[in-house]
């Protein structure tokens, strides 16, 4: 049975299921929090250690102004309403992605970490302005300023994700069969579920198919 630590998930399609169903993609995404909810309790359920979710990518910044200020501000509620509810979950929160320009979103970022610190049974990271390309750019940018070797190890242990194993599974809903310049560098063995349901209607039991799924699979790693 192959070990599980790590599921990565790109999110998508709830701009189109607001539009499908209720003539917004701002309520799309409201529905999508639904979604995470669920699945962090399936990964409780299934002892998963880590979780990382893609929250919102440095190209996202191409959207609306409408959309992306809705987007921050259901991240803003997010924070001020579910840390409690994490801690009593044991749940970590960490972000992975660049510093935003507002302050305030900024320090509640940095006061739920802070405060969900010392939580071991899941750590959820948030991709939030995050792109993989200058992850690893910035990374090797500061290599060569520490004047240390360019090697793989050395990457891996200055990514956003060091201290943090490589995703076993990534999961992108929404029927696009891409990366989207997400966690390039760490998804190098991972095993890729594509999914045609939109986020909001993924659910429970096609998590669990996933990871059943996953547990079938032969991992060579460049082996026989």
């Amino acid at each position: 049975m192959n070990p599980l630590q790590h599921v990565a998930i790109i999110m998508d399609g709830n701009g189109r299921w607001g539009l499908k169903h209720k003539n917004s993609r701002n309520l799309g995404h409201k529905e999508g929090l639904k979604t995470i909810e669920k699945i962090l309790k399936s990964s409780l359920k299934y002892r998963i250690k880590f979780l990382t979710l893609f929250v919102f990518s440095t190209e996202n910044w191409k959207r609306p102004k409408n959309e992306i200020n809705f987007l921050f501000n259901l991240l803003e509620n997010f924070l001020n309403e579910k840390v409690h509810s994490l801690n009593e979950q044991d749940i970590k929160l960490k972000v992975i992605g660049n510093k935003l320009e507002s302050n305030k979103i900024n320090r509640l970022l940095q006061d739920a970490e802070n405060k969900t610190h010392n939580n071991r049974k899941l750590q959820i990271n948030l991709a939030l302005n995050y792109g993989s390309k200058s992850e690893i750019i910035n990374t090797i940018n500061f290599l060569i300023k520490k004047k240390k070797k360019i090697n793989e190890k050395n990457i891996s242990s200055n990514l956003y994700t060091k201290k943090i194993p490589d995703p076993e599974i990534l999961i992108r809903t929404g029927n696009s069969k891409r990366l989207s310049n997400f966690m390039l560098w760490q998804l190098a063995y991972s095993e890729i579920f594509f999914i045609k349901k939109l986020w909001p209607d993924f659910n429970d039991k096609d998590f669990s198919n996933i990871i059943n799924k996953y547990k079938t699979i032969k991992r060579n790693f460049g082996n026989i």
